[in-house]
């Protein structure tokens, strides 16, 4: 009960910002969720029907007049012929509807992992707790790796290749997909598609420590001219503002710092991978995998105390004065 509360505070922030809808398997946006949706909707249905049988069956029994009865023990062939039927008659059923189930949920499964050679492929990792997202291209200017957000061409069918690091963990956009596990040492792939452009929220959906309810991911679904620029400029190196001084010191105290032995910031010699790479990090909506809004200051609350916002994650605290605080904090975010 706890993490379910802990999700939906956690939730709210996203939503308000521009999510095209709630977390939910109703709000489906693209075919396989959609597939799943049908599905659902199909089962409860049939269920419900079921029940509603069984409690007018159930209510006739207990309102029906009867005869009184001479012996209650004494056989009657024809009673129990009826009582006969009526049980094959429920057993039938009850194995031609379980039957039922089982094909359509193996063919609205089996469509979560169609995908062709062609198709976009993105590989995710899950770690505790953030997701590692790259993409993978023979142009070396289109092979980019983020954080916690995924971005996506609207109406194409993009695989997803998952992997898990340390613990057993479940990648959930439900909006646009079903559930995949992501295992260490061996890769599940889930096809997810967006039918139209919007920012679709997902989630760990496998417990995996004490901050599994603070591991959120965005799917960010773009139309192909937008989604290409968002790829060439995630391709390119970090920009530099050698006229700003507070940036340029903050970005020395990066590089001499503990950050750049875990984190990545191309076009520097920090090329950790401890941590996300932060090339880019100003331009995601939310930083900690979905625990603060990205702004300056959020980024100098996570720089200057990780441990109490998120405890438990991997990041150790790295002693700073405040003046180095403001400036490394402005340097992250200028990288946008």
């Amino acid at each position: 009960m706890i993490a379910r509360l802990r999700c939906i505070a956690m939730a709210m922030p996203l939503l308000l910002s521009g999510c095209s809808g709630w977390q939910s398997v109703l709000d489906a946006q693209g075919g396989p969720a959609q597939r799943l949706e049908q599905l659902i909707l199909w089962i409860v249905v049939v269920c419900a029907a079921v029940w509603l049988i069984v409690v007018a069956v159930l209510a006739g029994a207990l309102l029906r007049r009867r005869a009184p009865s001479g012996d209650p023990l004494a056989l009657d062939a024809r009673r129990e012929r009826r009582m006969m039927i009526a049980v094959v008659i429920g057993i039938g059923t009850t194995v031609v509807i379980i039957t039922a189930f089982t094909v359509a949920s193996f063919f609205a499964t089996r469509s979560l992992t169609v995908a062709l050679p062609t198709d976009l492929t993105i590989e995710v990792r899950g770690l505790q707790w953030w997701w590692d997202v790259e993409y993978r291209n023979e142009d070396p200017a289109l092979t980019v790796k983020t954080a916690n957000e995924i971005h996506i061409p609207v109406g194409r069918n993009v695989r997803i290749r998952l992997t898990g690091v340390d613990v057993i963990h479940s990648f959930w956009v439900p909006s646009l997909a079903g559930k995949q596990d992501l295992i260490p040492g061996r890769a599940n792939e889930l096809t997810i598609r967006a039918e139209r452009p919007g920012v679709y929220r997902g989630q760990c959906a496998e417990f995996c420590g004490v901050q599994h309810a603070r591991m959120a991911l965005l799917v960010i679904a773009q139309d192909d001219a937008d989604f290409d620029r968002w790829l060439r400029a995630q391709g390119a190196a970090a920009a530099e503002r050698p006229d700003d001084a507070e940036i340029a010191r903050g970005r020395q105290l990066f590089l001499s710092k503990p950050c750049a032995a875990c984190h990545a910031v191309r076009g520097t010699p920090a090329a950790g991978a401890t941590g996300p790479d932060l090339t880019h990090v100003a331009s995601r909506r939310f930083i900690g995998a979905g625990l603060l809004p990205n702004t300056r200051g959020s980024l100098a609350a996570w720089i200057a105390d990780p441990q109490t916002l998120k405890p438990g994650n991997n990041m150790p605290l790295v002693p700073l004065e405040p003046e180095e605080l403001r400036a490394v904090s402005a340097y992250l975010a200028s990288l946008q």
